[in-house]
């Protein structure tokens, strides 16, 4: 279906030096022959394109084909291309290189560029390549692997088959103009050992890569005693941003309402958070203050060089991991444990407990940052005397709707009573303690659930079994609506012999025929869900905000609910910009993001978590750039980055997670670049907010 495409591969005589041109869109160039979707592609200059996007598809776009069939850009770095914003608001515009069968997950790489209106950027795709073969069939329990380019999703540069150009689930139309789309950058194949005997054990006493070198690496307990002795220098140098207050909030900025809580407020076109004393608040803050972090070792027993866990002094680092969501060790229970918590016992002595929890609140003070953000240690947030505001996370049990699904797990029955009492239980834990404490900003409750399509919960229901509450309550609205099951079946479609059929039935409708019972049944289920949640959160602690769920996969209907219920709705948005963010249908919301980060493979771990970038220098702007961009925009009340420390070299016991995105390595270490970033974009946040 692609022979249509007449543009050619110029040969490296017209390319620049170092790149080779992908697509001539020109004269020869038919742009009306272009796959698109929700796009009007046109011609604007002789090299250009221009598109202008809708935004009823969730992802409007092109997709240009390789003429050939694919590109071999093995020799290159990355593929990039320069993009004008012609229309009227911001544009974060996406462009994903991809191998046959690529899904969005797999085998494709993503890039993105945020332009606000008339200004041109570059869109740089950086190749993740593939790992080694030797290396998979000898280990396991990982996201990413010697090697390789960080894990999934990674790609084959030789058999690129195609490019997409797209806009990520937009709230508003665009027009951007596309140009120069070429391969760049000299790939430098990582030195890599033989994955034979000679390259076991390849983790040290430290749980660090032996492998390989890198600035800051630590080779003995010495070395973790000099850095402790020149950070406490660097903290002493850099106590913190001058114009806050003890909350964190901005003590030179106007005085507003002292309520002796935390709430949401709208000051002179902006969304903002309001400290106890009355003062503007953004939050900037940090996910997963904590020392607990820990690796599965069972089958693992040859990968250590020196394992600590032997010795008696460290048996308190060993624990038992009792959820897997993937791979290697799902459906088990492996022994685990923690490197970072063995490096800090090493680091800081017998006291290292006291020491911890003091330095963390220091830290983040020094940092410029004024909040210890979700799934923190209460022993560090509710060190006396409170030193540094503080999310907490909110999670717990109750009857699962056995038809839903998700990358999590189960959404849950809102309608079992077991949902209420069981949030209502958690939340209890939290009376006496963070429930009366100013210091509090807020609950998380969840994160990252499986909300789906704007139907799906609905139909997950239908397909659960009879005994299920939520099936019950769908079908007796169904019979309130339609009265006898020949008026239901009529409109479905359906040949339903009774209502008791309809309750047995484990077969979904047709969707197209039932959307409209569908979407209703939804939009009641997620409003049960946030308006339980802001009831049990209100009972246990009327003073403190709910924050919502930490949005991942959502949609317009879910998030609907949640502005009417949530004090302040969260997201977990991972993008390198929320300059173009908006809420679906466009509520005028306060909102705070839960999550993002970047890392990068120069560092001696394996995979650069969900946002890549090329060393620990990109990494501090695109920390920079992305909180900037949340400081302008008028909705956004604060940024959690994910998170405090590195996850392990090989793997978290949950999901083999292993990304470089700490703000200090598994040794307690301090990323300098990150660190400089995160001060001076945090010192001065309260006037790039103001402006």
């Amino acid at each position: 279906m692609h022979t249509f495409f007449t543009f050619l591969i110029l040969s490296a005589s017209l390319a620049t030096a170092g790149e080779q041109l992908l697509l001539d869109f020109g004269a020869s160039f038919d742009p009306s022959k272009v796959e698109a979707r929700d796009v009007v592609v046109t011609h604007v200059r002789d090299d250009a394109l221009l598109l202008k996007s809708g935004h009823r598809d969730a992802w409007p776009g092109i997709t240009l084909v390789a003429p050939q069939g694919k590109w071999d850009l093995s020799v290159y770095d990355h593929v990039a291309l320069d993009v004008a914003n012609v229309g009227k608001n911001a544009a974060t515009v996406c462009c994903r290189v991809d191998n046959v069968a690529a899904d969005g997950a797999k085998n494709c790489n993503t890039g993105s560029v945020t332009l606000k209106p008339g200004e041109r950027g570059v869109l740089k795709v950086t190749f993740h390549r593939k790992t080694k073969n030797e290396f998979r069939s000898k280990l396991f329990g990982m996201r990413g692997y010697p090697g390789g380019g960080g894990g999934e999703p990674s790609i084959d540069p030789s058999r690129v088959n195609q490019l997409l150009v797209f806009v990520p689930k937009p709230s508003e139309d665009h027009a951007f103009e596309i140009d120069n789309i070429r391969a760049g950058g000299t790939y430098v194949p990582p030195a890599v050992p033989d994955a034979g005997k000679s390259f076991f054990p390849f983790i040290d006493s430290f749980g660090q890569y032996i492998h390989k070198e890198w600035p800051g690496k630590t080779h003995s307990v010495e070395d973790m005693k000099k850095s402790l002795v020149e950070e406490k220098k660097n903290l002493a140098a850099h106590p913190g941003p001058t114009n806050w207050n003890q909350w964190g909030g901005w003590e030179a900025g106007p005085q507003l309402n002292a309520t002796g809580s935390f709430h949401a407020t709208r000051h002179e076109g902006k969304w903002w958070l309001v400290d106890p004393s009355g003062k503007l608040f953004w939050s900037h803050g940090i996910d997963c203050v904590r020392t607990s972090d820990a690796t599965p070792i069972d089958d693992r027993e040859t990968w250590f060089q020196d394992f600590p866990g032997d010795k008696a002094e460290f048996k308190d680092c060993w624990g038992r991991q009792g959820h897997v969501v993937r791979d290697y060790y799902q459906g088990k229970k492996p022994r685990i444990f923690s490197f970072t918590r063995a490096n800090i016992m090493r680091k800081y002595g017998a006291e290292w407990e006291k020491q911890v929890n003091a330095m963390a609140h220091a830290r983040l003070r020094s940092w410029g940052m004024n909040t210890i953000a979700n799934w923190s240690e209460p022993r560090i947030y509710l060190m006396a005397p409170r030193k540094t505001v503080y999310c907490v996370a909110v999670h717990f049990g109750g009857k699962l709707l056995e038809g839903s699904q998700g990358y999590w797990g189960k959404f849950r029955d809102v309608f079992d009573p077991s949902f209420r009492e069981e949030l209502r239980k958690s939340m209890s834990w939290q009376k006496g303690t963070t429930a009366d404490d100013p210091w509090c900003l807020g609950y998380f409750v969840d994160n990252e659930i499986a909300w789906g399509d704007e139907v799906s919960l609905a139909i997950a229901a239908l397909v659960s079994p009879p005994s299920q509450k939520a099936k019950q309550v769908f079908v007796d609205d169904l019979k309130a609506k339609y009265g006898t099951i020949e008026k239901l079946n009529a409109v479905w479609g359906a040949k339903h012999a009774s209502w008791q059929s309809v309750l047995d039935s484990r077969t979904a409708p047709d969707k197209k025929k039932a959307w409209d019972d569908l979407a209703a049944f939804y939009t009641k289920t997620a409003e049960t869900y946030f308006k339980t949640c802001r009831e049990c959160v209100r009972e246990a602690a009327p003073n403190r905000l709910y924050l919502g769920c930490r949005f991942a996969w959502v949609n317009a209907r879910a998030v609907a609910a949640a502005v009417k219920y949530c004090d302040v709705v969260s997201y977990n948005q991972y993008r390198m910009s929320v300059e173009s963010f908006r809420v679906p249908g466009g509520a005028d919301v306060p909102v705070i993001i839960g999550e993002f980060h970047f890392g990068a493979l120069d560092r001696g771990l394996f995979h650069t978590g969900l946002r890549a970038v090329k060393d620990q220098a990109d990494r501090g702007e695109a920390y920079k750039r992305y909180v900037e961009s949340a400081l302008r925009h008028p909705q956004i009340v604060g940024t959690g980055w994910f998170k405090y420390m590195d996850e392990s070299t090989i793997g978290r016991g949950l999901d083999g997670e292993n990304y470089q995105i700490g703000f200090l390595d598994q040794c307690d270490t301090p990323y300098p670049e990150t660190i400089e970033a995160c001060r001076e974009v945090g010192y001065r946040m309260y006037e790039l907010r103001s402006q």
